[in-house]
């Protein structure tokens, strides 16, 4: 079994069911032993001493319903250098056995990892330690609000994944940008490719050889030096409504990586301190009936109170 520093490991033996078939040797293993460098995995599986039905496997082996999977005597880190994720509930937005749909607030990242500890998802498992499986359906940026798909269960973690592969479904996202956008439509199909910083921060920008994008922007309301628009995602590439807005010279009011320093303090001396990007609705067919839903979310209260702040002093 996995055991910690002060307990002696030994073998552990697996069987799999229902809600881990289909998934990669590699990605469970990364699951089952958390805090345990996947360099020691890899090199476990490599040797051999992960095995599936006592026979050797190769990383992007898939595992089957019934499958006995060997786990090699592993060290785990010790309780008190785990790291120890809160639990939390957000708002729910829809629910069954299949998906839940969130509330997201601004300001928490989707999952650990890039110099975060821990996110949404190990909020949901931390604070449902019994449910046996969720997982991201989509990404959301760190400081974009609304929607966010978990998929409860691993046939419907696939089906979400090839719907937004596929440009299956309609995402809609609010957004206030600095500037006077003047169509009332427009499509933005500039490609984008993404980069890293002299710092190794993640960046995107317009770049011909990037991949394509297209982002379709419906003006919504005028406040002369600011525009609330409508973003429809129509592919979903990194920052993607972040960057073309940008690029097409309205860029996002508080945004940090591609908006304007000034007009960030401008708001934050309003007391508004965050990102306007939210994702408001939501159309897709229901991963498991192919049921047609509709979800949305209004605007967080702190975004609302701007509007009405703009239309009283534009």
């Amino acid at each position: 079994m996995l055991t910690t520093k002060d307990s002696q490991p030994s073998v552990r033996y697996v069987e799999i069911g229902p809600e881990q078939a289909g998934q990669r040797i590699d990605n469970f293993l990364v699951k089952l032993c958390k805090g345990v460098p996947k360099s020691h995995l890899y090199k476990a599986l490599r040797s051999g001493e992960v095995r599936v039905n006592k026979g050797r496997i190769s990383a992007d082996y898939r595992l089957d319903t019934g499958d006995t999977v060997r786990i090699p005597p592993i060290r785990l880190p010790k309780v008190n250098e785990a790291r120890v994720v809160p639990g939390a509930v957000f708002p729910v937005v829809y629910e069954d056995d299949a998906l839940l749909v969130i509330n997201k607030p601004a300001g928490v990242a989707v999952h650990g990892g890039s110099g975060v500890s821990f996110g949404v998802i190990e909020q949901l498992r931390a604070a449902s330690p019994d449910h046996p499986f969720l997982e991201l359906g989509h990404r959301l940026d760190r400081d974009t609000s609304g929607l966010l798909l978990i998929a409860k269960t691993r046939k419907s973690l696939v089906a979400l994944h090839n719907m937004m592969r596929e440009g299956i479904g309609r995402k809609h996202y609010q957004a206030l940008v600095t500037g006077d956008w003047v169509n009332d439509k427009q499509h933005l199909k500039q490609p984008l490719l993404r980069w890293l910083t002299a710092s190794g921060e993640r960046r995107v920008k317009v770049d011909p050889q990037g991949k394509s994008a297209h982002t379709i922007i419906t003006l919504l309301r005028r406040f002369g030096r600011y525009s609330l628009v409508d973003a429809e995602l129509r592919t979903g590439r990194t920052h993607q409504i972040r960057v073309h807005l940008a690029h097409s010279g309205f860029p996002i009011v508080g945004d940090d990586k591609y908006g304007s320093d000034e007009v960030r303090a401008h708001f934050v001396r309003l007391g508004f301190n965050r990102m306007f990007l939210h994702a408001c609705r939501l159309e897709l067919p229901h991963p498991i009936t192919g049921e047609p839903l509709v979800l949305t979310a209004d605007l967080p209260p702190v975004c609302a109170q701007l509007i009405k702040t703009l239309e009283q002093n534009p």
